[in-house]
């Protein structure tokens, strides 16, 4: 099930008064940044229709009733720039002067108590990623790419994962039918017996890093081993990449082979993201894809634009990585 909400153009309107009023630049000063958006929160700003949403969110998340939520007709920035796809992020940096999209996503990550994660390796240590076509990644399996994406979990090969991912549609062509899925894990459980599970708990499984990775660090190669199921409902998968690991029994293949059945099988959420979209979704707890149904013109199509966050499940969560904070910076961290 995705809850779905819905802003009236006054409510939306009312929200990106408040959010264009921080003033701080966050790919420049992320601390100050956030804490200029908990100022708002402190002096009682924040619409109450807004912090309602949020709390609903949360304390669904909380009781196990859904982890993919909606919001339409979300504040975004009233001048969305178009950006070189040679270097999206850079040319962001040089023509995007306001800063309302991101003051949603980091309000929102506050509100649900979900802090925000970033890494230090990608987009100089950014909050907040584009997932745009960058061309010279046509063709390759990755979110910066021009093409559909395998169900997968964000991150899947590195230590440190995000527990929700919340994207923002900046801009999405109205003719182009590009749809975010997500299957919840308790779902693919119905699908896998006691047995298949067991295996899947096994550290016989590695990932390889992604391209985009590897490009920004070439020490990056395999994973180390590990399980693909935890806890209770978490994946770490990403599908047609991650294997069995050298040596693991025959059971491990078996296993993969299973657990792809069951993501054909399962149930899934699909959502369209249009401008102002707001679509928040467990990381792990489930899996998610790219799926391109309908595309009229290949050429607007890799212009679709979402800003993206990856968010830690609770400060404690976020707490238990101290220990690897880049530059002092919480919630940024290495590969």
């Amino acid at each position: 099930m995705k809850p779905f909400f819905v802003l009236t153009d006054s409510e939306r309107d009312l929200l990106y008064t408040v959010l264009d009023s921080v003033g701080k630049d966050p790919y420049e000063d992320y601390p100050a940044f956030a804490l200029a958006v908990t100022d708002l929160v402190d002096r009682g700003d924040v619409p109450a229709f807004f912090t309602d949403v949020c709390t609903s969110i949360r304390k669904e998340r909380e009781s196990g009733f859904s982890d993919a939520h909606a919001l339409r007709n979300c504040p975004i920035d009233a001048v969305i720039p178009v950006l070189d796809q040679e270097d999206p992020t850079l040319d962001k940096y040089k023509k995007k002067k306001t800063f309302v999209s991101e003051a949603l996503l980091e309000l929102f990550g506050q509100l649900v108590q979900t802090p925000l994660l970033a890494y230090s390796t990608r987009f100089r240590g950014d909050f907040f990623t584009d997932v745009i076509a960058i061309n010279r990644y046509s063709g390759k399996q990755t979110g910066f790419s021009d093409g559909e994406l395998v169900y997968h979990n964000e991150r899947t090969a590195h230590p440190v994962r995000a527990d929700f991912i919340t994207l923002l549609g900046m801009r999405c062509p109205e003719n182009e039918y590009v749809y975010t899925s997500f299957v919840d894990g308790r779902t693919l459980l119905e699908h896998l017996t006691e047995e298949q599970q067991e295996i899947l708990r096994r550290p016989y499984f590695i990932t390889p890093y992604d391209v985009f990775s590897k490009d920004n660090n070439d020490a990056l190669t395999d994973s180390d081993r590990h399980a693909i199921l935890e806890n209770h409902h978490s994946f770490r998968y990403l599908d047609t990449h991650t294997k069995d690991a050298p040596g693991s029994p025959v059971e491990a293949k078996d296993a993969i082979l299973a657990l792809r059945n069951a993501i054909i099988w399962s149930d899934k959420v699909r959502h369209r993201l249009h401008d102002g979209d707001l679509f928040t979704f467990a990381n792990q707890d489930g899996m998610h894809s790219r799926d391109k149904m309908e595309i009229n013109d290949p050429a607007v199509a890799r212009t679709r634009w979402l800003l993206k966050t990856y968010a830690f499940r609770d400060q404690a969560a976020a707490d238990r990585h101290e220990h690897r904070w880049v530059d002092g910076i919480p919630g940024r961290v290495g590969d």
